[in-house]
């Protein structure tokens, strides 16, 4: 049985989505501050954390940074805030989906189940892809540029690895977000610039001067054909 570690401070929504995810037939903790999320996340090691960004105190963006210092385990960040810039900062940091308040919580459980499917789809792939002097070994989720490891959140591992098995194709933002979240959604289309600036980051040579991950203008992306 897969553990979700729900952080809500708010009670009535964390037992909204408790009742729901356990009725899915996932395990639920539950956490009503960052501190305890963080507490909770390193001592039972969740498959999956969903995570509200308006928490008091240590709020939902700073958690999910100190969780990514020590946790690959996929996040889906829930917030009620208008602002889409602190949805692209969640992104950045890492979460690999969010949901939006007022949510239906059929919609948190059908995204939790397909979070998931995406993470054991990685575990299950066998395939070492090359391209240039980088290695993707997907069973391991591990990449070396230049024999250079790199470590990547499990969506910035999955959307490099699309970009890589067919290089030299332009990929439109909606068709990769089709192959990271499964199901393109148009207003969700700058998490791919958030998540490809964080790749250029970590594998780029020179990020503004990218060399594996070209941007085709008006179109998409595209990894440098060997």
């Amino acid at each position: 049985m897969k553990t979700i570690l729900v952080v809500e401070d708010e009670p009535a929504i964390a037992r909204l989505l408790r009742d729901y995810l356990e009725q899915a037939g996932f395990a639920v903790l539950v956490a009503g501050d960052g501190d305890a999320a963080l507490r909770t996340a390193r001592a039972a090691k969740p498959d999956l954390v969903v995570l509200d960004l308006g928490l008091p105190g240590r709020d939902g963006l700073d958690v999910t940074r100190e969780l990514r210092r020590f946790f690959d385990t996929p996040i889906i960040v829930v917030t009620a805030r208008g602002e889409e810039t602190d949805r692209i900062v969640g992104l950045e940091l890492g979460a690999d989906d969010y949901v939006v308040k007022p949510f239906s919580p059929k919609e948190v459980v059908a995204r939790v189940r397909a979070v998931l499917r995406r993470a054991e789809a990685r575990q299950e792939a066998t395939a070492v892809i090359r391209v240039a002097d980088v290695e993707i070994d997907v069973s391991r989720m591990r990449v070396t540029v230049g024999g250079r490891t790199v470590d990547l959140t499990a969506t910035e591992f999955q959307l490099l690895a699309s970009l890589a098995r067919e290089p030299g194709r332009v990929f439109t933002r909606g068709q990769l977000l089709d192959a990271v979240h499964g199901v393109a959604f148009e207003s969700y289309e700058r998490a791919i610039d958030a998540h490809v600036k964080n790749l250029r980051r970590k594998i780029e040579p020179t990020p503004g001067a990218p060399r594996y991950l070209q941007t085709v203008y008006g179109v998409g992306y595209r990894f440098v054909e060997a």
